[in-house]
Order: structure tokens, then C-alpha cells, then sequence
């Protein structure tokens, strides 16, 4: 403990752990709150289980609890995860009604992954904004129709319960909570102590444009791939495209057909649209980001965001600051 975590309010953070769990969505929060410690925190992180016994995560590796659900205690924040396969069958009742005891006097619920299945089981986001894997939405969605469930979004926060749709957005999760709890300065703090990214607003894609696309086998392909992330801005006719991947513009179109299932000048504009997001994020005007992002003017890019994404640049930019 530094000296000056010394008399700060001290947060108990408890993660239920449970057969088969994801470890990064375990582990990813809980590194999380042990290097905001080194600056000033005072998380006290404890694994949680059912029956007070240790867990295997889903890579084989244990993982040590140190106290049963039933005589946890007070706890100031709950995270519960996910695992693989947990909603391939029913739920079970101890689990359910482990995050139904531990959240009922938590000042924060949050859950990692298809942990907000548990959350939805225990009635906790009836009414709610939600979000999950996005492996999971459709069967989330389906099992759980009074939630308002919340497509390729980060997290979600509506009220005091936030939902992270896994793996590494349970780190954004994390940062979030300590920058409401301590600032952005700590947050900013751990993000660079870690080298990660500083956290990502909830409500940006949980993909980017060249993980949604396959690996093209071409190696000129990727050259092009490379260059328009690059510098998304630049100008991408298809003949300068074709120029770029020494082919011609027939022989352009066919790889991005055959490689990528879709044509060139599609991809440039789901580069420049995640660009355009990002400049958002970082709070620059409609305006500033349409010319940064290669759309020139704000009108195009209202017109291809509301055609791809169903939202305005401003309804976007607002939904980051509500998330």
C-alpha cells in the first residue's frame, strides 16, 4: 500500500469465480485494481465462489477462492463473469443465487462477458441497457426479452450495473470504475503502467474493421489493407487503390470479392467510418471528424452513419458520453 492510499476509503471488489470461468475476465479487472493501488487505491480484491472452494478457469489453471458466496460480506463492487459454455445449459441455481445474494447491498453490479446472463437470470437487468459477447446477443436477446439488449458495444452502464461484453473490454470496465472512483488522471495512470489503451468508451465497436475481415492470402491485398489504415484520409480511388496493389482495377475488385467478400470501395468507407468514431470519441466536432476520417463533409458523414450504424454522428458521439 503507497502512502498515499493510507486513509482512503477502503473498496472491497468481489469476483465470482466459478468452474470453467474466463481468466482474462477475471484476471484483467483484478491487475486492473492492483495497479491503481500503486497510485493511490485502496481495492481489496477477493475471489469468490459458491462454497468457499478453489475453480478452474477454462485454460486449465486454478484459481483460489478465498471465501463462499454466503459469508462474503460487504462488498462495494461485484463482477461476475463469464465462462465457455456456461449458457450452452441451464444455469445453476447456486450460481444464481450467489449473484442474487452478493448484489443485493453492492453499490456497483457489473459482469464480464456472458456473466450478464447471470445478471438477467436474477432479474437485475429487466428494463435495463445491456450488452454481452457478441457471439451471444441473438441467444441473449432471445432468453431474456425484457432486457434492452445493446448490439457490438463495448459495455454498457445503466444505473449502477454495468455490462462488458468480455475478455479485454472487462479492462475498460475496470478503468472506467477507477476513474469514477478516483479521476481520470489515476485511470490514465494504470492504463500507461500496464500498456494498454486508456479505456475505450463503452459504446465503441467491439471490432474493427480489419478483425471483422478474414486474413487475405494475398500479400499485395494486405500491403493496400495496411496503407488505408494507415492514413484513412488519403484519397482511394479504385484506380489509386489498384495503383497501390500493383493490379488492375478488375484484378482489384476480384480479391477484395473473393478475399474479403466485399468491394473496395466498402472497406475504405468501414476504415473511415471506425476513424470518424474514434475522432468522436476523442471529442472532436462532426465536422473536424468527417475531414480527419476522409468524408470530407459532416452531411456525408451523418448520411453514411445513419446508413451503416442507425445513429447520427452527434446520437453517436451522445451515446459514448451516456456509456
Amino acid at each position: 500500500m503507497t502512502s498515499r492510499s493510507r486513509g482512503t476509503p477502503v473498496r472491497r471488489i468481489g469476483i465470482l469465480v466459478h468452474d470453467n470461468v474466463t481468466m482474462l475476465d477475471v484476471a484483467g479487472p483484478a491487475d486492473v485494481f492492483g495497479h491503481a493501488n500503486a497510485f493511490g487505491a485502496n481495492y481489496r480484491t477477493v475471489l469468490i465462489s459458491v462454497d468457499g472452494c478453489d475453480a478452474t478457469a477454462s485454460n486449465g489453471l486454478g484459481l483460489r477462492a478465498g471465501v463462499a458466496f454466503a459469508d462474503a460480506g460487504p462488498l462495494d463492487t461485484v463482477i461476475v463473469p463469464g465462462a465457455y459454455g456456461m449458457v450452452d445449459r441451464p444455469l445453476p441455481a447456486s450460481l444464481v443465487d450467489a449473484v442474487a445474494t452478493l448484489t443485493a447491498s453492492a453499490r456497483r453490479t457489473t459482469s464480464v462477458c456472458t456473466g450478464s446472463f447471470l445478471l438477467a437470470q436474477v432479474g437485475l437487468l429487466d428494463g435495463r441497457n445491456a450488452t454481452t459477447h457478441w457471439g451471444q446477443t441473438q441467444r441473449f436477446r432471445a432468453a431474456y426479452p425484457r432486457v434492452k439488449v445493446q448490439d457490438d458495444v463495448l459495455f454498457v452502464r445503466d444505473g449502477s450495473i454495468i455490462t462488458a461484453a468480455g475478455l479485454g473490454s472487462g479492462m475498460d470496465l475496470a478503468l472506467t470504475l477507477v476513474e469514477d472512483d478516483h479521476g481520470p488522471a489515476m485511470a490514465r495512470d494504470v492504463a500507461r503502467q500496464m500498456l494498454i489503451f486508456m479505456q475505450r468508451p463503452g459504446g465503441l465497436s467491439q471490432f474493427s474493421a480489419r478483425s471483422r475481415a478474414s486474413v487475405p492470402a494475398d500479400r499485395t491485398l494486405r500491403v493496400l489493407l495496411d496503407t488505408i489504415a494507415a492514413d484513412p484520409a488519403a484519397r482511394y480511388s479504385l484506380a489509386e487503390m489498384a495503383r497501390v496493389a500493383s493490379v488492375s482495377t478488375r484484378q482489384l475488385a476480384r480479391l477484395f470479392h473473393e478475399e474479403l467478400r466485399t468491394t473496395p470501395t466498402r472497406y475504405v468507407e468501414s476504415v473511415r467510418i471506425e476513424a470518424a468514431q474514434a475522432f468522436l470519441q476523442h471529442g472532436h466536432t462532426v465536422a473536424m471528424a468527417a475531414k480527419l476520417s476522409g468524408f470530407g463533409s459532416a452531411e456525408t458523414l451523418r448520411r453514411v452513419f445513419v446508413a451503416r450504424l442507425g445513429v447520427s454522428p452527434s446520437g453517436y458521439a451522445g451515446r459514448l458520453r451516456r456509456t
